[in-house]
């Protein structure tokens, strides 16, 4: 039984190994892998990324033939999409390779292995890797035994609820979709843990699902929350059912009107000692997922003074989480959070 890895695991072990070992990662629809791509060109800057949309290519798709008149010989030219011919290394995403076609894949096997294009090297440095479903996600993935030993397999799990808050608070998700997430972190459950028979959340592939809740379609409903003033009560339910399905959609809906009842941020930063505090535990919640994504540093004395009014569990979510954020110099050099860090550092 292989062992699940988290996406940062994920992206570890590729930039680590990757430039000589193919890691295959395979998990359920809609967890991150494809993401991981974007992490690793910011990890390596140098390298060109490549995104390969295995599924859709034909044979042709990869390279062509090219004749040489002179020596009477054809050689195979690549695709310019694989950016082999740059002199620079590339960042090379085989993305469901397990849905290519038989031909494909077989053409793919160097690049996997040697990476090489037909005749055509890619440069020393370059990173290969590969994604796919799993066999039990009914899909549609299958890899024969020859590719199989050519990559190395690994399963990748579903975020929990920190990690997806985490990257939610990184690319500004609406807090109304993270605040539910935290609070119910079943949403991002597998289907294959038996307890979670009865998740009417989560991908199932023995149903015949219109939409379910993963982290992509998450991130298409954060769109959608955001827009909902503009949208109306009824459209953004419509939407939401077929993005995230029904049951996820009307539960998620509650938190509107708790959004819709919090102090502005305005209230908060002028009058932070009196400004109203929400007595409902999921509106704390999304006051702070709200702030997480708006902070600034001249706005820290007021946020840290007001937030020592709410209960403290609720504090060391906010603590927790700019700690693991891309403003957390911004926010942690600032004399007021450090005060109240090093005050209450037993709590997180």
């Amino acid at each position: 039984m292989l062992s699940n890895i988290s996406i940062k695991e994920a992206e570890q072990l590729i930039a680590t190994v990757g430039t000589k070992v193919t890691v295959h990662l395979q998990g359920q629809p809609g967890i991150g892998k494809s993401t991981i791509l974007q992490s690793l060109a910011k990890r390596f800057p140098t390298h060109t990324p490549v995104y390969i949309d295995c599924a859709d290519l034909d044979l042709g798709d990869l390279a062509m033939p090219a004749m040489n008149h002179e020596k009477k010989t054809t050689s195979w030219y690549p695709n310019e999409r694989f950016a082999i011919t740059e002199d620079k290394p590339t960042i090379v995403m085989l993305d469901e390779i397990t849905k290519a076609c038989e031909p494909v894949k077989n053409m793919l096997l160097p690049v996997m292995l040697e990476r090489r294009l037909g005749a055509v090297n890619f440069h020393p440095d370059s990173i290969v890797y590969s994604t796919g479903n799993e066999v039990l996600d009914g899909v549609g993935d299958s890899m024969k035994g020859h590719a199989k030993s050519r990559v190395t397999t690994v399963t990748m799990r579903s975020p929990d609820a920190d990690e997806y808050v985490e990257y939610g608070v990184a690319n500004d998700h609406a807090p109304e979709l993270l605040a539910w997430v935290k609070q119910f972190p079943h949403c991002l459950a597998s289907y294959q843990d038996k307890a979670q028979s009865e998740n009417m959340y989560i991908y199932r592939p023995s149903e015949q699902q219109t939409a379910y809740f993963c982290p992509r379609s998450g991130t298409k409903a954060s769109e959608i929350i955001k827009h909902r003033l503009t949208l109306g009560v009824d459209l953004t339910m419509s939407a939401l059912i077929g993005t995230i399905g029904e049951a996820s959609a009307r539960d998620m809906s509650a938190y509107f009107n708790l959004s819709d009842e919090l102090p502005t941020r305005d209230i908060i930063q002028t009058s932070p000692t009196t400004a109203p505090i929400p007595k409902d535990p999921s509106a704390q919640i999304i006051l702070v997922m709200r702030e997480l994504m708006a902070i600034e540093s001249k706005h820290v004395k007021s946020w840290v003074t007001y937030m020592q009014r709410l209960p403290m569990e609720v504090q060391a979510l906010f603590g927790t989480t700019i700690s693991e954020s891309s403003k957390a110099s911004e926010v942690m050099n600032e004399p007021d959070f450090t005060s109240w860090a090093v005050e209450n550092q037993k709590y997180f």
